[in-house]
C-alpha cells in the first residue's frame, strides 16, 4: 500500500528561492478580438507588496469574483491544441483530474497586494493618438459603442476602440500599406505573398511606436511568433512592480515591416483595494483542492482496474484505464516555478487584474511548458457563491436593452407561467427566470416557444454585464 504524497510533495533536494522567484514563461494565448496569438513572457523583480500606506486591507470590501471562490481561478496556456470549449492548458472538465506536484520550494511571496481594474471611458484623443501611429487618416467617430477610425466599408485600415474601460482595441489593414508591384496579386493581409518575416528586431522596431501609443512602451516585448510571413510583437506590462498574465498587447508586423493587424487595451490600470496574499504553496494547495472537486468524495482509492496476469506474467499497466467509479486516475504535471503577479479575472462582471501565483507546469521532461493561475487573495476576503439556482429555473439566451428596460429572451412552454427578475450590482446584472405550472391545465401540449419577458431595473444597464443565473454565464445581446 502506497502513502500518498502532500499536494507539493518534492523528491530529492530542496532549495529555497527568493520570495519573489523569476520565471519566464513561454505561452500561445489566442488574443480575444485580435484573431492572432502572442507569447506571455513575464519576469518578476522585487517589487510587488502592496504600499502600506495605499488601502487598508481590513476595510477592503470581499472580493466578488465571478468564479467560484473554491474552484481554480486559472488561466492556462500551451503550444497543444485543446478541445472545443477549453481554454488553452486548462485541465478537460471531462477528462482525467490533474495533480500539480513543486519541483522545489516554492517563495512565500508578498503578505498583501492590490488589484487593478480599468474604470470609466475612453477619450477621443487617446483614439486619435492611437490611431496616428497605426498610420490611419481622419478623427474618430462614434458608431454604437465604440470609437472608429479608418474605412469600415470596403478595402482599407480599421481601428475600433470600446469606449466603455478597458478600452479592448483592434486594427487590421486589408490592403497593402503600398500599391502591389504591376502584374502582382497582393495578399488580403498587407503584403505580396511569399515574403520573408522581418526579423525580431525589424519588428519590435515597427511595434515600439504603437505600444508607445497605447501606452505600453514599458513592457516586455516578445517577437518570437509567427503566423506564416507575419511575426508578431507581444508586449507584457508591469503594473505596480509586478509581471501580468491575460493583459498582453499583440502587434502584427507584415514582411514588408509595416503593422498589419493588433489589439490590446487602451484604457489605463488604476490601483484598488489591497488585500491580504497567500504563499506559493497555500495556493498550490488550493489549485489541487478544486482540480479534485470537493473533498475526496468519489475518489477511487484502489485505482485502475486490470486483468488480473498469469504466473510469470508482468503486470498490464494502462495509464488510461477507468477504475469503478468511472474516473480516471490523476494526471500528474510537475510545478518548475512560481511567481507572484497580477492575473486576469472578472470581478462583479468587469475585467480585474487580481493578485495571482503563475505557476509555470510541465506534464513531462522536455514537453511543453503551460502557465496556470490561481487567485493568490486570502480566500476569508473572497465572497462566497450564491446558493445554485433551482433546476426549474429557465436559462436566458439573450437579452436586448434600452435604458432601464431589459428584455429577456429564453425557451419554454405553453404549460408554464414565468416569470424574470433582476438582481443589480455595480458591475453585473442577474437574470432569473421563474417557472410556474398553470393551474386548473390538466392537458397541456408540451411545445416549447421562445419566449420573452422584460425586467424593469433600478439604474440604466450601461456596460453592466448580464448574468444568467441558471448557468452563472454572460448573456449575448442581441
Amino acid at each position: 500500500m502506497s502513502t500518498e504524497r502532500p499536494d507539493n510533495d518534492v523528491t530529492g533536494p530542496r532549495r529555497r528561492r527568493p520570495p519573489l522567484a523569476v520565471a519566464s514563461v513561454a505561452a500561445a494565448v489566442l488574443l480575444a478580438g485580435g484573431g492572432g496569438a502572442y507569447w506571455a513572457s513575464t519576469a518578476a523583480g522585487d517589487g510587488g507588496a502592496a504600499d502600506s500606506g495605499a488601502a487598508d486591507r481590513k476595510s477592503a470590501p470581499l472580493l466578488a469574483l465571478d468564479a467560484p471562490a473554491d474552484a481554480p481561478v486559472s488561466a492556462a496556456s500551451s503550444s497543444d491544441t485543446p478541445p472545443p470549449g477549453i481554454a488553452p492548458g486548462e485541465p478537460d472538465p471531462g477528462g482525467p483530474p490533474v495533480v500539480y506536484r513543486a519541483a522545489g520550494e516554492l517563495p512565500d511571496g508578498p503578505d498583501e497586494a492590490a488589484v487593478h481594474h480599468a474604470r470609466g471611458t475612453v477619450a477621443s484623443a487617446d483614439v486619435a493618438r492611437l490611431a496616428k501611429a497605426l498610420g490611419i487618416p481622419g478623427s474618430p467617430r462614434t458608431e454604437g459603442t465604440s470609437w472608429v477610425v479608418g474605412d469600415d466599408d470596403g478595402p482599407g485600415a480599421l481601428l475600433k476602440v470600446t469606449k466603455q474601460a478597458p478600452g479592448t482595441w483592434t486594427f487590421a489593414r486589408t490592403t497593402p500599406s503600398k500599391p502591389c508591384e504591376s502584374g502582382m496579386m497582393c495578399a488580403n493581409g498587407a503584403s505580396e505573398p511569399g515574403g520573408d518575416p522581418v526579423s525580431e528586431k525589424a519588428a519590435k522596431a515597427a511595434a515600439i511606436p504603437v505600444l508607445k501609443a497605447a501606452g505600453q512602451d514599458d513592457a516586455a516585448l516578445n517577437a518570437g511568433q509567427l503566423m506564416g510571413d507575419v511575426r508578431v510583437v507581444n508586449a507584457d506590462p508591469k503594473i505596480d512592480g509586478l509581471p501580468t498574465y491575460g493583459w498582453s498587447t499583440g502587434v502584427q508586423v507584415g514582411p514588408d515591416g509595416e503593422v498589419t493587424g493588433g489589439s490590446g487595451h487602451l484604457k489605463a490600470l488604476e490601483k484598488g483595494d489591497t488585500y491580504p496574499a497567500v504563499g506559493a504553496d497555500e495556493a498550490l494547495k488550493q489549485l489541487n483542492a478544486a482540480s479534485r472537486g470537493e473533498g475526496d468524495a468519489g475518489r477511487d482509492i484502489g485505482g485502475c482496474a486490470t486483468p488480473v496476469p498469469h504466473q510469470g506474467e508482468p503486470k498490464p499497466s494502462d495509464p488510461q484505464c477507468v477504475p469503478s467509479n468511472g474516473k480516471r486516475a490523476p494526471v500528474e504535471q510537475t510545478v518548475e516555478d512560481a511567481v507572484f503577479g497580477l492575473a486576469l479575472n472578472y470581478v462583479d462582471g468587469r475585467q480585474t487584474l487580481v493578485p495571482s501565483w503563475l505557476f509555470t507546469v510541465r506534464q513531462a521532461p522536455g514537453g511543453p511548458e503551460n502557465t496556470v493561475t490561481q487567485v493568490a487573495v486570502d480566500p476569508k476576503f473572497i465572497e462566497k457563491p450564491d446558493a445554485p439556482t433551482p433546476s426549474g429555473d429557465r436559462k436566458v439566451t439573450s437579452y436586448g436593452a434600452d435604458g432601464r428596460t431589459l428584455e429577456v429572451t429564453f425557451w419554454g412552454g405553453v404549460c408554464s407561467r414565468y416569470t424574470a427578475s433582476a438582481k443589480e450590482s455595480a458591475g453585473q446584472v442577474r437574470i432569473s427566470v421563474t417557472e410556474k405550472p398553470q393551474e386548473g391545465k390538466k392537458a397541456c401540449i408540451m411545445i416549447a416557444k421562445e419566449l420573452t419577458r422584460t425586467v424593469t431595473l433600478e439604474k440604466p444597464l450601461g456596460d453592466r454585464t448580464v448574468i444568467d443565473a441558471a448557468s452563472g454565464g454572460a448573456v449575448p445581446r442581441t
